[in-house]
């Protein structure tokens, strides 16, 4: 037992044989004890002393109880095992001897598991929890932000602010495009009614904005506004020629729905009457020398020259803007006509010249009434075939009822 607590704890002590002794028991009883360490001597008195000391702790280390020290607690195991040589177990002494040894895998105790779980939990970088949707199969629906945008035409519109003596007219010519453009795109109700500060949208042509439904494709949308399908693609800047609801586009050319233009009140003429209630007398001055006509409206702007085909001048304006008479003269016709020209006034001026006003949203004056230069015989409109609020402004030579002949108008102005 002594050899083999001697190899387990690599103690290396020569004990001295009991050959050496050369005493018996019965003659160490007889000796005195004086004289039996004489006997011995005193470097195998201290070899015998320091070997029952190794043998008394070889002894306590492996006997069952319980340990002089703490080895444990709540949060785990305290310190490792350890033979203390002449001291207690306890962690404060001095002196000590501790014992360096690697135990095999399968000494580890449940206390030591439970306490290096513990350590490693705590070591361990914390796993980030996931969280749902799943589906039912377990797989996780993760959020992915989706570009939706689709390439249109909104960012070609510009934005006007309306500022005071701004017309509606001023400020499509001042943007290059017609009256009636700026009226489809913003959905306005009366072109003579704009607000100082209102908001204006301000498309890049002229012609129709729109938002595509459900319905609308390139094709057919081309062929609704008599418009070619690479021209709206063109205009927008796409590629793709398929259509997306909601999409805006800017269609070149394109027209939308004609203002509707006020019903004028009936006026009673002014002037004279033959007896028996017959039509008023019209005498229309023999000749006319009041030198260059005055411009008929407050807007010079043209929307449409005197051209084969358009043997007139329209000039661009806001519904309700004043239209005057170009010259003095006689009213020879004033009222509703079904020739495309809507509420309109005929003026003689005399020497055969002849003035028209076409597609007027009111009448001021009545057949027979003498008018002077620059009197307001009307108000602008899209009255008749019209798309727009414009004055569709002719001139004469020779009789409107009969053979007369339409010749350019800036000649006159």
């Amino acid at each position: 037992m002594a050899r083999r607590r001697r190899r387990r704890w690599a103690l290396s002590i020569r004990l001295p044989s009991l050959a050496s002794l050369r005493f018996s028991r019965r003659s160490l009883r007889a000796l005195p004890l004086r004289r039996a360490f004489t006997a011995l001597g005193h470097e195998r008195v201290l070899g015998i002393a320091v070997s029952v000391i190794v043998l008394g702790a070889s002894f306590l280390s492996v006997t069952p109880g319980r340990a002089s020290g703490d080895i444990g607690g709540p949060n785990g195991d305290g310190p490792s095992s350890r033979l203390a040589v002449g001291g207690s177990g306890d962690g404060d002494d001095v002196g000590s001897v501790e014992e360096a040894y690697v135990r095999p895998a399968d000494a580890v105790t449940d206390v030591e598991s439970g306490a290096a779980a513990e350590q490693a939990k705590s070591v361990a970088p914390t796993e980030a929890s996931i969280t749902g949707p799943f589906l039912d199969d377990g797989t996780l629906l993760k959020p992915v932000a989706v570009n939706t945008s689709v390439p249109d035409g909104s960012g070609l519109m510009r934005t006007y602010r309306v500022k005071s003596g701004d017309t509606l007219a001023k400020i499509a010519a001042r943007f290059d495009v017609t009256t009636m453009t700026l009226w489809w795109a913003n959905d306005l109700k009366a072109k003579n009614r704009l607000v100082v500060g209102q908001r204006l949208i301000i498309p890049p042509v002229s012609g129709l904005v729109l938002e595509v439904t459900a319905s609308d494709t390139l094709a057919s949308l081309a062929k609704r506004y008599k418009i070619s399908e690479d021209a709206i693609l063109s205009t927008n800047g796409l590629k793709d020629r398929h259509l997306v609801v909601g999409q805006v586009l800017m269609l070149p050319g394109a027209r939308g729905a004609g203002i509707v233009a006020p019903k004028p009140r009936p006026r009673t003429s002014t002037a004279p009457k033959r007896s028996g209630g017959s039509s008023p007398t019209v005498r229309p001055p023999r000749t006319y020398n009041g030198g260059r006509f005055a411009w008929p409206t407050s807007s010079h702007h043209i929307s449409q020259y005197f051209h084969y085909g358009h043997y007139a001048i329209d000039i661009d304006g806001s519904t309700g803007d004043p239209i005057w008479s170009a010259a003095s003269g006689t009213v020879i016709f004033a009222g509703w006509k079904n020739n495309g020209g809507g509420y309109q006034v005929w003026i003689s001026h005399g020497s055969n010249l002849y003035t028209t006003y076409n597609h007027m949203s009111s009448v001021a004056v009545g057949r027979g009434q003498s008018v002077g230069r620059g009197q307001r015989i009307g108000r602008m409109g899209s009255s008749g075939y019209a798309t727009g609020s414009h004055l569709h402004f002719e001139v004469w030579k020779g009789a409107v009822w009969n053979g007369g002949t339409r010749v350019n108008p800036l000649a006159y102005l």
